[in-house]
């Protein structure tokens, strides 16, 4: 079975980001970027199937920009046999990459696709779903377990009420929940051998997808500075405080 999985270069989880003076958005200049912490746990899963036997080969894809190689060949580091770009400067919004990854799905027809269930940067969690529209396949959304069996996979999902697990047929859509599995630490090896692992670029028109925007953003801004807490001596006085000044009760 073909496994295919889509990642995405973000800004890195553990960088504070910024604003840009004029408001238009985040600022990724010299900022340290990865690969979205969630496709790296779909990338490691898809390789846990491949090492059960479950997968025979794994294609990892990304769209964006040139640098959108890096994260690509970190996901051959870890274990995908090949990868794809679709190299655009534009926009890309949610239904433009399930566009193009709709694509991708007609010309390598996958057993399985494997997303992660949102990204870090613009928190959309829209990808998967609208793929599973667009191509006509049953999807298993938040999963925090995988099991493939006769040509179905078993999904454990976290819902609001606990966990909920459902029986897909294959081919199908997954998005990757945090609790899924625990992504490889990198080795150098897998680093160096990934240099040399197949890397296939295309553009949207050769694929023959539109990915103009559809929406526009107006402004992107800070959450508002959060004021200093205050001590008080007893309880007595917390509840006025709260009576008299926040009003809450």
């Amino acid at each position: 079975m073909k496994v295919l999985v889509a990642v995405k270069r973000v800004v890195d989880y553990n960088v504070k980001v910024r604003v840009k003076s004029d408001n238009s958005g985040v600022d990724i200049a010299n900022v340290k970027m990865s690969m979205n912490p969630f496709d790296e746990i779909a990338i490691e899963e898809a390789v846990r199937l491949k090492e059960k036997g479950v997968a025979t080969e794994i294609i990892a894809v990304s769209c964006g920009v040139t640098q959108c190689t890096e994260t690509l060949r970190t996901a051959m580091a870890i274990g995908a046999d090949r990868a794809i770009l679709v190299e655009t400067s534009a926009e890309l919004q949610p239904l433009a990459v399930a566009k193009l990854l709709k694509a991708l799905i007609d010309k390598e027809q996958p057993g399985l696709v494997i997303l992660g269930k949102q990204a870090i940067d613009d928190d959309c969690n829209q990808t998967g779903q609208m793929l599973a529209a667009l191509a006509d396949l049953p999807q298993a959304t938040f999963a925090s377990k995988l099991e493939a069996a006769d040509g179905k996979l078993k999904v454990t999902r976290e819902v609001d009420g606990g966990l909920e697990t459902i029986l897909i047929s294959l081919p199908a859509i997954v998005t990757a929940d945090l609790r899924l599995n625990e992504p490889r630490y990198v080795t150098l090896p897998n680093i160096m051998k990934a240099k040399k692992k197949q890397l296939d670029v295309f553009k949207p028109e050769d694929l023959g997808v539109d990915v103009s925007a559809r929406i526009k953003t107006l402004k992107v801004s800070e959450p508002p500075k959060r004021s200093a807490g205050i001590k008080v001596p007893d309880v007595a006085t917390l509840v006025a405080k709260l009576k008299t000044e926040a009003k809450v009760i």
